[in-house]
């Protein structure tokens, strides 16, 4: 399993705000382990905190605006999604202005900037949560939909369409977050000719010009018109007969406004507080759908927030049952462990299948076998010591033995034909030979039973 990360060192960009027209100052801090992303407002009273969590969104007027209180702040999701990108789980952001600055309108520096100060692998597992069915969120209205579906890995799709004859249909892709810095970080925000006005007399884009968003004129209007606009941005006056975009800069890639809100996509899903394992499939994304979606998944994960494990019965086991033997003292009937499948810092999975032989079904009973959830918990606790047991150098010389069982729940019965699959987690180091466990108990994706448990490490007489 990949561990959290967070940043090895602080940085600091400055420049002007997309839509206040300030300048701002952002600094990103290294964050402990699941941490998550917070925001500082260092420049309001109490220096106020915001998690950057998918709830905290109050608007989506082209742009992620997050908010606690009094405390707002905007423009947050191009930084957010290089964080993610990379791989960064923990951070701790400060900021002396209602936004981050907008920079050139893409991620780059904010890349740039990681990976200067370097990035620092923490103790903690990163927690991915895998999708293991489609879930779908869609604006009847507009048509616009995002949705996730099994796979691999994380990966993106995006379609977007307006009707322009300038920007009508693209696409973009990105199979690969590793792919992130060159296919898409360098991909700057975009906006209409025909927007501007509108988003003007919201009071936005007060610090909008030709470096850091790309515009596109693609509906002629009148040359009078066009002028006051630029006189109001502070740009170029330009003739209103010539159609197309209108940036110092050329244009990346072709495809740069779908790359661009793929970009905010990962920015926004970032917010869901955890990385993901699945395909996105976005078809006309926008800030609204896409903090929609974030809130849906974010309700998805805390009803499946404890997952069963992946088990693939054909990739080759991490121990069989010849070393389960070496490490624990149990044998026929009582060895309820059948192989590990995972093995990390402070968990392990494992296996066992229950067939109709199993002597306790003669008792338990003869016309409907159950397998007792004493023999459950024991099985669990099983693995859990397997997990202790391999981290001793002479296993053989010790034992382990429980000390308090709390919290346990059944939540299905456990049938012949069934294989179990445990998940035992060790949240905190052991300590004077005392290992306190969480376990949980799967068949297939359904929990069947979960306990807390203590045992202690002892060393056998001679």
């Amino acid at each position: 399993m990949n561990k959290q990360k967070t940043l090895n060192d602080s940085f600091s960009l400055s420049g002007k705000g997309l839509h206040t027209g300030l300048n701002l100052t952002v600094t990103f801090n290294p964050a402990p382990e699941n941490y998550g992303y917070k925001i500082q407002r260092i420049d309001l009273p109490g220096e106020p905190i915001i998690d950057a969590v998918a709830e905290n969104v109050t608007e989506t007027t082209r742009g992620t605006v997050l908010t606690k209180g009094e405390a707002r702040v905007s423009t947050v999701e191009h930084a957010l999604a290089a964080l993610f990108a990379l791989g960064i789980d923990n951070c701790f952001m400060q900021v002396n202005g209602p936004e981050f600055p907008i920079l050139d309108g893409s991620a780059k520096y904010y890349v740039e900037n990681i990976e200067q100060v370097g990035i620092k692998e923490q103790n903690a597992e990163k927690d991915v949560f895998v999708i293991k069915s489609k879930i779908e969120i869609k604006d009847e209205n507009t048509g616009h939909s995002i949705m996730i579906l099994p796979d691999e890995k994380f990966c993106l799709n995006v379609l977007v369409h307006y009707d322009s004859n300038i920007l009508n249909n693209q696409y973009a892709t990105l199979e690969d977050l590793n792919d992130f810095k060159e296919e898409i970080a360098s991909s700057r925000t975009f906006v209409f000719v025909r927007e501007l006005e509108p988003l003007l007399n919201l009071g936005l884009i007060k610090g909008g010009d030709l470096d850091n968003a790309i515009v596109i004129y693609e509906r002629e209007m009148p040359q009078e018109k066009l002028d006051q606009l630029a006189d109001v941005l502070g740009v170029p006056r330009m003739d209103a007969q010539k159609l197309g975009y209108l940036n110092h800069k050329p244009l990346v890639w072709n495809n740069e406004p779908a790359r661009h809100k793929l970009l905010d996509i990962i920015g926004d899903l970032s917010l869901i507080g955890k990385p993901l394992q699945g395909r996105i499939i976005a078809t006309c994304p926008g800030h609204t759908i896409n903090n929609k979606f974030a809130r849906a998944m974010r309700k998805h994960i805390r009803e499946h927030q404890i997952q069963a494990p992946i088990y693939d019965p054909n990739r080759e086991p991490v121990m069989d049952i010849k070393r389960i033997k070496e490490l624990l003292p149990h044998r026929a009937p009582m060895l309820l462990v059948d192989k590990v499948i995972e093995l990390g810092s402070n968990y392990i999975v494992g296996t066992k299948n229950i067939t109709m032989n199993e002597p306790f079904f003669a008792g338990h009973f003869p016309d409907e076998p159950i397998m007792p959830g004493v023999l459950i918990v024991e099985a669990m606790s099983q693995c859990g010591a397997l997990m202790v047991m391999n981290m001793l150098d002479e296993p053989s010389k010790y034992s382990t033995y429980f000390l308090k069982i709390d919290k346990i729940a059944f939540h299905k019965k456990v049938l012949p034909g069934d294989t179990l699959i445990f998940k035992v987690e060790q949240p905190v180091p052991v300590r004077h030979g005392i290992s306190m466990m969480r376990g949980y108990v799967f068949v297939g994706e359904k929990l069947v039973a979960e306990a807390q448990f203590t045992g202690q490490i002892i060393k056998n007489k001679d």
